[in-house]
């Protein structure tokens, strides 16, 4: 359960303090052009050790490429990408070795496996996600390619959100703020978490333009539930929105229905998606993020032999995991849009024929 996607396939492997994280990309047509400085950047926005509103684990996060990749285009070979852990500090994770995690996947894992690596959660890290950063570039890509574009920002730290959406703002500021007013509010939360030995959650938006309608496979595995099941995958998400989202419930149909003119959409309260098939217009959806549970405040927990204990965390940590998940979230929603568009090619017989045509 380490592969993801039908057409465009994903493979992660590693651990939060092992040599290092790794994927393997399959179902890369031949003849990409594959930008490592592209993928070193968006790397570089999910990296730790920035600055004061992330973890102070500074890892290089250099993508090394493997395979799959010969003068600069993909050969239709799987491409293989390498990370190397440069800056684990195990000795963090002593104490807790025999301990539960209050908000971890430590008991579950324990659990299911009856072992688990506790330096930094192993395969359970959040670490992995550098991983789909690496992998999710390649499908940003193929997007490319195509005129679509996948942009992702912070919405909300705590209650506050933004009134006014602008990604390229995101791109420059600290936190992916997407809204200059509100930056500053924003920041204040996580710095007084931090402050506090605390964290806080938050909201990334994603958006993507440029998308045809027909991307989605009914019914099931429709481009909602494929986003779904992509981003609450990620370590943390909660909760994913599309459009209007849990707003939704709350509204008549009069409200919801999105009217259709010649030009168009006049709205887009379902976020670009209609019977789980995308509609032509602009694809919003939001990923909820819980506070990053690794906290400094001493919290009651159980050992692995049953025993009441106190847990008490070192180590370097995230105040505010949202940060840096918006980028992880972008790369995951350029993945089910790269599979949905490989799979697209197969859904009319007339698609086929223009393949065919081309051989």
């Amino acid at each position: 359960m380490n592969t993801f996607g039908t057409a465009f396939r994903v493979t992660t492997f590693g651990e939060s303090h092992g040599a290092g994280i790794g994927c393997v990309v399959d179902g890369v047509p031949a003849g990409l052009y594959i930008d490592e400085a592209f993928i070193e950047s968006n790397m570089h926005r999910r990296a730790p050790g920035k600055n004061a509103y992330a973890t102070g684990r500074k890892e290089a996060d250099k993508v090394q490429i493997l395979s799959g990749v010969f003068e600069g285009l993909s050969t239709g070979a799987p491409i293989g990408m390498w990370i190397a852990n440069t800056n684990t500090k195990s000795s963090d994770y002593t104490n807790i070795k025999d301990i539960f995690r209050p908000g971890h996947a430590d008991f579950t894992y324990f659990k299911k496996y009856g072992i688990r690596d506790y330096r930094g959660g192993g395969r359970s890290s959040a670490r992995e996600s550098a991983a789909r950063v690496a992998a999710g570039s390649i499908a940003q890509m193929l997007l490319k390619t195509f005129n679509i574009r996948v942009q992702s920002g912070i919405y909300a730290i705590g209650g506050i959100c933004a009134d006014n959406i602008d990604f390229n703002y995101a791109l420059n500021s600290e936190i992916y703020a997407l809204d200059a007013a509100r930056e500053e509010e924003q920041k204040q939360l996580i710095k007084q978490a931090k402050k506090a030995h605390n964290s806080i959650g938050g909201v990334a938006l994603i958006c993507a333009d440029g998308l045809p309608a027909g991307l989605g496979e009914p019914l099931y595995n429709r481009l909602d539930g494929a986003l779904a099941l992509a981003l609450m995958g990620l370590n943390a998400v909660k909760g994913v929105e599309i459009g209007d989202g849990i707003e939704s419930s709350a509204q008549y149909g009069s409200e919801h229905n999105d009217e259709m003119d010649k030009k168009g959409f006049k709205t887009n309260h379902s976020g670009g998606i209609l019977g789980g098939i995308s509609n032509g217009n602009t694809l919003l959806v939001k990923a909820h993020f819980k506070p990053t549970p690794s906290i400094f405040l001493p919290q009651h927990t159980l050992d692995t032999a049953g025993k009441a204990q106190i847990c008490h965390i070192k180590g370097r940590h995230d105040p505010c995991v949202a940060v840096r998940g918006s980028v992880v979230a972008e790369a995951m929603v350029s993945l089910v849009l790269a599979d949905m568009l490989l799979l697209h090619s197969t859904s009319q017989l007339d698609f086929l024929k223009r393949v065919y045509e081309c051989l």
